[in-house]
C-alpha cells in the first residue's frame, strides 16, 4: 500500500485522551479522523471530524469505519483483535492485532519477553492453587501479584510477601489468571518511546525517567538523569522489542533500573505512552504525530529533544483538594499560566474523579534545574504531593 496523503480519512479506536491528541496531530497534517468509541462523548470525540458511536465489535460501525478510513489505529491495548483483523482486510491497520495481543496480557508478555532474551524480573505465572503451592519463596518473594489482563495504573496488583498472601491476593482477582513478579530494589524506573514503520525503521525519544504515586505515573523527567551508557542500553532494549514484535506504530518500553544497574523490561504499551506526553513540546516531532505518520506510511519524523523537560500529571484529586467542599471545584489554573515555560494540557473530560488522568503540564527551562524548579513550584501551587522529592 503507498503512502496516504493529507485530506484522507484515519481511523481510531478508542476515544480517550491519547486518542485526543493524535485527533489533533493528525489533523494538523492534514488528515481527517474518525473515532469509533461506544461512549457517547469523550476526550476524543469532541476533536475528532467523525465519531462512530458502537462498541469495537459492531459490525456495521466497523463495516462504516473500513468503508471511510484509508488505515486505522488504535489508542488503548484492549481493543479485541477481532475488530483490528476485521480492518486489516481493506485498510492499513498499525499496530498489528497480533503485536496488540501479546501486550494485552502479562502472561503472554512476560513469557514473549523472556522467550527473546530481554531481561525481566523473576516471575512465575498462577493459573491455580497448585501454582501457588509450588511458588518458589526464595526466589520470588518478596513479590508482586498482577493480573494477567486489564490492570493498569495500579489496579489489579497486590504486595506480598508469603504464600499464604499470595493465595489470598489471587483469591482476591477472582482466581483469574495472575503473574507472581519478584518486587525488585530499584534505582529508579525509565522508559523509552520508540516508533517502527512499514519499512522496519526505528527511532527513539530521549529516555525518560518516571516517578510514580500510589502506582499511577506522577512525574516525568526527560532526559533522564542517568549515565549515557545505560540511556544507550535502554533505548537499544526499546528498538529490539519493536523489532522482535515486529511492530508498525508508537510502542512504549517501561524498564526497572535495579540497584545493581541491570536493566530489566517491566512492561510494554503498544500505543503512545502517558511519559511521552514531553514530545509534543519539548521535540522536533511528537508521539502522536508519529503515529500519524507511520500509520500513513510517511517518512519517520525527527526525534530530538530541544528543551529539558518535566511532565506533572494532573490527576482528578486536584478537584476535590479544598476539604470544605464536598463538590469538585476547579484547580486554579491560572498559577499554572503564570509561568511561561508550562505547557498546560486538559483533556477535556466532564467528570472529575480521584486517580484519574484529567491533564498534564510540561515545564520547559534552558536547564534541567529550571525545569525541575516550575514544575515544583505548579506541584505545591495545585496542592500535589511531592514536590520536594523531584
Amino acid at each position: 500500500m503507498a503512502s496516504i496523503a493529507p485530506g484522507a480519512w484515519l481511523g481510531l479506536l478508542g476515544g480517550g485522551q491519547l486518542g485526543r491528541m493524535f485527533c489533533m496531530a493528525a489533523q494538523s497534517l492534514g488528515y481527517r479522523v474518525a473515532v469509533l468509541d461506544p461512549g457517547s462523548e469523550g476526550p476524543a470525540a469532541s476533536v475528532a471530524d467523525r465519531h462512530i458511536v458502537a462498541g469495537y465489535l459492531d459490525a456495521r460501525a466497523l463495516e462504516e469505519l473500513a468503508g471511510l478510513a484509508a488505515a486505522a489505529t488504535t489508542e488503548f491495548e484492549n481493543v479485541p483483535a477481532a475488530a483490528l483483523d476485521f480492518l486489516s482486510h481493506t485498510a492499513r491497520v498499525t499496530p498489528s492485532a497480533a503485536s496488540v495481543a501479546i501486550a494485552q496480557d502479562r502472561i503472554s508478555e512476560k513469557v514473549f519477553l523472556s522467550g527473546h532474551g530481554f531481561a525481566v524480573a523473576p516471575f512465575a505465572v498462577l493459573r491455580s492453587l497448585a501454582d501457588i503451592d509450588g511458588v518458589d519463596a526464595a526466589r520470588l518473594l518478596p513479590g508482586i501479584v498482577k493480573s494477567a489482563r486489564f490492570g493498569y495504573d495500579g489496579k489489579g496488583q497486590a504486595s506480598v510477601a508469603t504464600v499464604d498472601d499470595v493465595r489470598a491476593a489471587w483469591r482476591g482477582m477472582e482466581a483469574s489468571a495472575c503473574v507472581l513478579e519478584r518486587r525488585i530494589a530499584l534505582a529508579c524506573e525509565v522508559s523509552v518511546i520508540v516508533a517502527r514503520n512499514e519499512r522496519g525503521q526505528t527511532c527513539t525519544w530521549p529516555v525518560a525517567e518516571n516517578r510514580h504515586r500510589n502506582g499511577i505515573l506522577d512525574v516525568s523527567i526527560i532526559p533522564a538523569r542517568v549515565d549515557a551508557d545505560l540511556a544507550a542500553r535502554a533505548r537499544e532494549v526499546a528498538t529490539g522489542v519493536a523489532s522482535a514484535l515486529d511492530y508498525r506504530g508508537v510502542l512504549c518500553v517501561e524498564l526497572f533500573v535495579s540497584r545493581d544497574g541491570d536493566l530489566l523490561v517491566n512492561e510494554i504499551a503498544p500505543r503512545p505512552h502517558n511519559s511521552g506526553h514531553f514530545t509534543i513540546d519539548a521535540c522536533v516531532t511528537s508521539q502522536f504525530e508519529q503515529q500519524a505518520r507511520v500509520l500513513a506510511d510517511l517518512p519517520l519524523g525527527d526525534t530530538r529533544q530541544h528543551t529539558p523537560a518535566v511532565m506533572v500529571n494532573l490527576l482528578g484529586d486536584l478537584w476535590f483538594a479544598d476539604e470544605a467542599h464536598s463538590s469538585p471545584r476547579e484547580p486554579a489554573w491560572c498559577e499554572v499560566l503564570e509561568h511561561p515555560a508550562a505547557k498546560l494540557h486538559l483533556y477535556g473530560k466532564s467528570e472529575p474523579r480521584r486517580g484519574r488522568k484529567m491533564g498534564h503540564v510540561t515545564c520547559l527551562g534552558e536547564t534541567m534545574a529550571a525545569a525541575l524548579a516550575t514544575a515544583r513550584e505548579i506541584k505545591r501551587a495545585l496542592g500535589i504531593p511531592g514536590a520536594d522529592e523531584i
